[in-house]
C-alpha cells in the first residue's frame, strides 16, 4: 500500500510537539495561515482518523496559559446537535492540518479512537493534572508539549511518564 502525503503527515504529527501541515496551502497562502492562524478559524473543522474515518469536529482549542503553547484540541464526537456528544482532549501534536480539505487528521485509527479516554460537557478532566496529561499523551503516542526536547525518535511508540511541573 502506498503512503499518501496526508498519511505521512499524520504519522509524523507530534514529533516536534506541534501540529503538522499538509496540502497545497502549506507552502504559501494569502493572509496569516496556515502557519499562524486564529484559533477560532480552526474550530468546527472536521477530524478524520489516520484510516480515513470521520471522527467529529474540533470544538475548542485549549491553551497552556503559563507557557503560551497550544495544549489540546477538544474533539466532539457522536451525538446529535450537541446532545450525547463524547468529548475527547487531543494533544495538539497528534493532529495534522490538511489545508486542501480544511480538516484535521488524527494520528490514530478509528478503532483506537473508540477506546480513547473521553468526557462529557458537564464533567471535564483537570487538564493541568500531570498524570492525566501524561496518560493522554501516551495514548496518542505524542511527546508531551511541555517537554524541553519534544522530538521523538523515529522508532518511538510510547514515552515514559514525565512530570510537567
Amino acid at each position: 500500500m502506498q503512503t499518501t502525503d496526508m498519511q505521512r503527515g499524520a504519522m509524523e504529527a507530534g514529533r516536534n510537539g506541534g501540529a503538522q501541515i499538509v496540502g497545497q496551502g502549506k507552502m504559501s497562502a494569502d493572509g496569516p495561515g496556515p502557519n499562524v492562524m486564529a484559533a477560532n478559524t480552526l474550530e468546527d473543522n472536521a477530524v478524520h482518523s489516520s484510516d480515513g474515518e470521520h471522527l467529529g469536529k474540533i470544538k475548542h482549542i485549549m491553551l497552556d496559559v503559563r507557557s503560551g503553547r497550544v495544549a489540546y484540541a477538544v474533539l466532539s464526537s457522536g451525538g446529535f446537535l450537541g446532545i450525547g456528544d463524547k468529548l475527547l482532549a487531543i494533544p495538539w501534536g497528534a493532529l495534522t492540518l490538511d489545508t486542501d480539505n480544511k480538516s484535521f487528521i488524527l494520528n490514530v485509527t478509528g478503532a483506537e479512537v473508540k477506546n480513547a479516554p473521553g468526557f462529557d460537557k458537564d464533567h471535564w478532566p483537570t487538564m493541568a493534572d500531570p498524570q492525566w496529561a501524561s496518560d493522554l499523551h501516551d495514548f496518542y503516542r505524542t511527546p508531551r508539549y511541555w517537554d524541553e526536547n519534544r522530538t521523538l525518535p523515529s522508532d518511538a511508540t510510547m514515552l515514559p511518564p514525565n512530570d510537567p511541573l
